[in-house]
């Protein structure tokens, strides 16, 4: 639930917040091209009196939970001269071994997944491998996996992963825009003890019929795990390629669902898609929240990066909130064929369209210049299909909500999320003109990239619609914290998340998510801009705000150490938002 009970820190004492350690794990001294790229996602979790937490490296550190002195690092030596789609880390996992006794080794164990694809288990006592796990300590997820061996990096693990009794159960990262035949989606659970592979659930089986045989529709955000009723629930993305399916007819199942299935065993037992056969890159990026119904029933919110929130019953997959199917654009591309009906919910946290008459700008060129790109684009609200012409996207792939997910406030039932609001487009490059537009100068004011998509047909191009001046073409604000009555469906309150513009409150674009306390607090950061924030749970109210020395694009987290509430946050940027990049982990606490 991202739901703390501590109640030290509260609304009417937070402004009083001071920091009361700071550590640096040296990873933005590392020297590597891969700089660019990397992100420091992660949140670090408490275990035994201990913080652990790991670099967008993989280098995993613990530290004294009081004062922030580093106990012990272990580097996995993951080769850095080799490209990775993704250089990031959100975390690490732990395990007690009930079958050894206090101060045996590995009895705690912290896990990690690598970018280059590896299980790793860790004495959480001292750092050192586990080699009773695996392969003297590691797993290496690559087998079976059916990568590609002309880019190895494109098949990763960015997320923790899940704990389930005496099982750890891991997904993948995968560069699903690089070609249709990408990793395999396969999500597996090893023995925690030993490594030895116990189950293994594919999401896709219908791709190994495909020609070529489809890749993806991987799970490589976070799990959750209902201990009580042995369920593991897992978030998917989804198939090779994301815009263009005409290699993988049909609905795409289980690709961009919430899965449920037995943790212990690995049987299905419910699904539920969030969009059928994608053509949009809307992963289910955000880690599904558990929480109870209004009559104790045990539910689950998905959020999804249209914005729409789907609530069911967890044990059934059943819609506690209505779910109507409706009618949705067509492709118009040769090959295609785009799902007649999406599933839409009752609550949306985004705008789903964008016109002409909605064109904003800070100076009127800008604004006409955003009225002439929408005039020659495909624009017919949310689920409108690439084009050859080029398409609208609202909300754009990035989102509405991704992997920072929600929090749950079970006592006012308040779902809080972080939402992006920029539009983006994209348009399809037939395969023949692919290589020669790829040397044309392109609408790439920010962040613009290329997908090869091959074998497919058609190749992809997209960006956020940005004007000349480098400002969104929609009005803002581009980012918020919004907080919904998830039994009345009704927004309690949303309000920007950070800026673009200095000194105004125009909302950012954000990755990483918030956490509320039983102190009234939601703490959240994840903008652009370098700033750490505390809204009161109930008005959405800033009532604390911190300059980082590095953009903070991860989730915070709480503890309540030797009597004294602490709130941590890991700031180092992300290479890809350029926001300010460091390595720092800062804990905050009352004089």
């Amino acid at each position: 639930m991202r739901y703390s009970p501590d109640a030290h820190i509260t609304a009417g004492n937070v402004s009083a917040l001071k920091v009361a350690w700071t550590y640096r794990t040296g990873a933005n001294d590392t020297r590597t091209e891969l700089k660019r790229k990397a992100a420091f996602e992660a949140t670090p979790v408490l275990v035994d009196g201990k913080l652990f937490l790991s670099t967008p490296y993989d280098h995993v550190i613990a530290l004294d939970p009081g004062s922030g002195t580093k106990l012990w690092e272990y580097d996995p030596g993951v080769n850095l001269d080799r490209n990775y789609s993704e250089v990031t880390s959100r975390g690490v996992s732990a395990w007690h071994d009930g079958s050894k006794k206090a101060g045996e080794q590995c009895r705690l164990r912290i896990f990690i997944g690598t970018i280059d694809a590896r299980l790793i288990a860790l004495d959480g006592e001292t750092g050192k491998v586990c080699v009773d796990f695996g392969a003297s300590g590691i797993v290496d997820l690559n087998k079976d996996a059916a990568t590609q061996i002309e880019w190895t990096g494109g098949y990763q693990v960015t997320s923790p992963p899940a704990i389930a009794g005496g099982l750890v159960i891991v997904g993948s990262s995968i560069a699903d825009n690089w070609r249709v035949d990408t990793g395999r989606g396969i999500v597996r659970a090893f023995d925690a003890h030993t490594g030895k592979l116990k189950w293994t659930w594919n999401p896709i089986p219908w791709a190994e019929k495909t020609t070529p045989r489809t890749g993806a529709g991987n799970a490589w955000s976070l799990m959750s795990v209902d201990t009580k009723h042995d369920l593991v629930l897992i978030p998917t993305g989804s198939a090779a390629p994301d815009y263009f399916g005409g290699i993988r007819k049909g609905d795409g199942k289980w690709a961009n669902s919430v899965v449920a299935l037995r943790a212990s065993t690995g049987k299905f037992i419910w699904g539920f898609q969030v969009v059928h056969h994608d053509l949009w890159d809307y992963d289910v990026a955000a880690q599904p929240t558990l929480i109870d119904w209004k009559d104790g029933t045990p539910a689950v919110v998905i959020n999804t990066k249209m914005g729409h929130v789907f609530v069911l019953n967890r044990l059934t997959g059943k819609p506690l909130l209505p779910v109507e199917e409706r009618k949705v654009p067509q492709s118009d591309i040769e090959g295609e064929e785009s799902s007649p009906t999406q599933p839409f919910s009752t609550i949306s946290l985004v705008p789903e369209k964008f016109t002409a008459a909605n064109a904003w700008g800070p100076k009127p060129e800008d604004v006409k210049w955003c009225q002439d790109k929408l005039g020659g684009l495909r624009n017919e609200g949310v689920f409108t299909p690439p084009s050859l012409k080029g398409t609208v996207q609202t909300p754009s792939n990035v989102g509405g909500v991704n992997w920072g997910g929600a929090a749950y406030d079970p006592q006012h039932h308040l779902m809080i999320a972080n939402t992006n609001r920029l539009v983006a487009w994209m348009k399809l490059i037939p395969r023949a003109y692919y290589d020669a537009e790829k040397q044309k100068d392109q609408d790439n004011r920010i962040h613009g990239e290329f997908g090869d998509q091959a074998p497919s047909p058609y190749g992809m191009y997209r960006s956020f619609l940005f004007s000349p001046s480098g400002a969104p073409c929609n009005r803002p604000p581009w980012g918020t914290t919004e907080a919904v009555d998830l039994f009345t469906g009704k927004i309690a309150w949303d309000v920007p998340l950070g800026t673009l513009v200095p000194g105004k409150q125009t909302g950012s674009i954000n990755l990483g998510g918030p956490i509320v306390t039983a102190g009234g607090l939601v703490f959240t950061s994840g903008t652009i801009d370098p700033h750490l924030h505390a809204f009161d749970s109930q008005t959405g109210k800033e009532l604390w705000s911190y300059d980082l020395p590095a953009a903070a694009n991860a989730t915070p987290m709480t503890y309540t150490w030797k009597g004294k509430q602490y709130l941590v946050i890991c700031a180092g940027g992300h290479g890809k938002l350029d926001s300010k990049q460091g390595d720092y982990v800062l804990a905050f606490a009352l004089p």
